[in-house]
């Protein structure tokens, strides 16, 4: 059973707790000897860890994705907490609460999921409710929808993360809607809840968050893209002009080609559902890194895909 959190701990504990080996990898000194890089994680947070004396020896006891009873001592080193690893031992999966290595989403997934409905359900367009209805009504999606992270390690990295943010969007959306009421609510609607539903063939959820082959290969966009002609090739006299506005959603909401977006947003709806996107994603990574920084300093650390650190207020 598990003893102590990521979040609980100080630099000068000495420790011997289970933690999930989030990463591993092996380096070398300016002398040349050993070391390992392993990162610890459990559902508070992480840590990186260092394995100094037998780097040869434990590397082999371990592997990324495995449960391992550490023994450690905590210190800090330029200014982060950082763990001496001195034992490994890999436990059972099947022996271990799994609750206490993956964070989770703070809502209820289930009522999460029934507030999409609503908005679902809210929609006038009959096209689009059914084109909905055809993606959520899905078990297999939804079983995906309500477990996948919303990202590897950007924002919504928790388990349910996908649909904790694709919901968050499509309420920002809806708030929107009333002062620009030249905009059509029911495309905003559409394309806050589809606009990533790609990310659950692009990424998979064991004990790790891993991006899948076809993740690697084709991304969520375009694989979201497949998914959405899959779905309207299903519903009958389809309008084409409905059809194209939210492909060009699907194909724009990163809004930049330097972000992997083929098509840069060249619809209000598109525009406004690839900001509202990225808002939402950046707020997301503002609070975990606050909430996972464990230091007494008023700011974070590095955030390295933000380029920034973060001001805790």
């Amino acid at each position: 059973m598990k003893k102590i959190f990521v979040k609980d701990i100080k630099a000068g504990d000495r420790l011997k707790d289970l933690f999930l080996i989030a990463e591993k990898t092996m380096a070398h000194s300016q002398k040349g000897a050993p070391y390992l890089n392993i990162k610890l994680k459990d559902r508070t947070g992480e840590v990186m860890g260092k394995v100094w004396d037998n780097a040869l020896s434990l590397d082999l006891l371990c592997k990324k994705g495995d449960i391992a009873l550490i023994s450690c001592w905590a210190s800090t080193y330029k200014g982060a907490l950082q763990m001496t690893i001195t034992d490994i031992g890999v436990v059972g999966c099947d022996t271990v609460a799994m609750d206490d290595f993956f964070p989770k989403v703070k809502g209820d997934v289930e009522e999460m999921f029934a507030a999409l409905l609503a908005f679902v359900d809210s929609v006038e367009n009959t096209h689009l409710r059914l084109l909905l209805r055809g993606f959520l009504d899905d078990e297999a999606i939804a079983t995906k929808l309500k477990r996948t992270p919303a990202a590897k390690g950007m924002h919504h990295t928790a388990v349910g993360g996908l649909l904790e943010h694709s919901l968050s969007v499509t309420r920002a959306l809806d708030a929107l809607a009333p002062l620009y009421p030249d905009l059509n609510r029911d495309m905003l609607i559409t394309g806050g809840i589809l606009h990533d539903i790609g990310k659950i063939r692009e990424l998979s959820f064991d004990s790790v968050v891993e991006y899948t082959t076809v993740g690697r290969l084709i991304g969520h966009i375009v694989i979201g893209l497949e998914m959405l002609n899959e779905k309207l090739a299903l519903i009958e006299n389809f309008p084409e002009d409905l059809s194209l506005e939210l492909r060009h959603i699907m194909l724009s909401h990163h809004g930049e080609f330097e972000f992997g977006s083929p098509k840069l947003p060249q619809t209000r709806a598109a525009l406004i559902i690839h900001q509202i996107d990225d808002l939402d994603a950046k707020l997301s990574a503002f609070a975990e890194q606050i909430e996972n920084d464990n230091t007494d300093s008023p700011w974070t650390g590095y955030h390295r895909l933000l380029e920034r650190y973060i001001y805790k207020g």
